[in-house]
């Protein structure tokens, strides 16, 4: 058994974390802000930690006597400034692995993101291919994952870096649920007719990942793409959701150009208007959805002997069972 601290521990990712380590025979701690929500581990076997991963003072203690750190606490979203991204993604990971060092933490899986290999691909990529983060998410992602790999290397301390694709599954109230609503309401529209590839990663699919990359001893001073390995299009993905929902698949489809028109204008009147919040359409959705964004396992398949646990059909239904339970709907 091992001490396991999960930062963001009672977000979408983070609690599914929690649950994983606790199945697994570790004793888990979370470290969450004082203001954080936390129903989603409401009725966990996990102790609390407070700090916010900016402030170093607040988060020294919170590692003592602990074997692994997974850093999952992090922005991520489509709009932000760049300073407020490396303010949180960056130096939060700096704090972390800085005050991990000081308390002989064994083991640091961090929480990097396929972003940081931009869009339009013409192949699934790999580990090796070319970091092209084009968004302010992905370029502090980017720079926290080079920051911490080396620290690692430096300091003699185990650093593994996960790369999640698309992530969806119950509890998901950023992505899965809202797409959900609006295909209910008609209000969705293919960016030229879902045809692009997409990386759909079920989120226990991810933490079973993540959890080999924290006890696996080929892990330490690797990066692992972690997604459900699929060859999927947007359309297919879509088309499987509204088939588990009983409802009509998208009829409207936009071109890519246009969409990237239209968020860019959209994008301009929120930044004029200094909007904090992102606008329906942005150009990071839209390149997301509208251009190649696949991905190759085979890395991790290699060195961690990871496969997905959980096919497609079943985690959309289990995501759709979710969200009929959320929305108190019939099955």
């Amino acid at each position: 058994m091992s001490n396991v601290l999960i930062t963001g521990a009672n977000g979408f990712i983070g609690s599914h974390l929690v649950r994983k380590f606790v199945e697994e025979g570790h004793r888990v701690y979370g470290l969450v802000r004082k203001t954080s929500d936390l129903t989603l581990i409401s009725d966990m076997q996990v102790s609390l930690k407070y700090g916010d991963v900016t402030d170093y003072n607040s988060i020294e203690k919170a590692l003592h006597d602990i074997d692994v750190v997974v850093h999952n606490a992090g922005l991520a979203s489509d709009w932000g400034s760049l300073q407020l991204f490396r303010k949180i993604n960056l130096e939060g990971t700096r704090n972390i692995a800085e005050a991990a060092l000081k308390n002989g933490v064994n083991r640091i899986v961090y929480m990097s993101s396929t972003a940081i290999h931009g869009f339009d691909h013409k192949s699934p990529q790999s580990e090796h291919h070319m970091k092209n983060p084009v968004f302010n998410y992905g370029i502090s992602k980017l720079e926290a994952e080079n920051w911490i790999l080396n620290f690692g290397e430096e300091h003699n301390i185990e650093v593994a870096s996960i790369r999640p694709g698309n992530v969806f599954g119950p509890g998901d109230h950023t992505f899965m649920e809202k797409y959900i609503e609006a295909m209910i309401s008609g209000k969705i529209a293919y960016i030229s007719k879902g045809r692009s590839l997409t990386c759909p990663t079920y989120v226990e699919n991810l933490v079973h990942g993540v959890y080999l990359a924290s006890i696996h001893e080929n892990a330490p001073g690797q990066a692992f793409i972690i997604t459900d390995g699929l060859h999927i299009t947007w359309k297919q993905f879509t088309e499987a959701i509204a088939e588990e929902m009983h409802i009509p698949h998208p009829k409207i489809s936009v071109p890519l150009g246009l969409s990237l028109f239209l968020a860019s204008i959209s994008e301009g009147i929120y930044k004029l208007a200094g909007s904090s919040h992102a606008p329906l359409l942005t150009r990071y959705r839209m390149y997301n959805a509208g251009t190649d964004y696949s991905f190759s396992i085979d890395k991790a398949r290699d060195l961690l002997g990871f496969e997905p646990v959980v096919n497609l059909k079943e985690a959309i239904r289990k995501t759709v069972l979710w969200f009929h339970e959320r929305h108190k709907l019939q099955a």
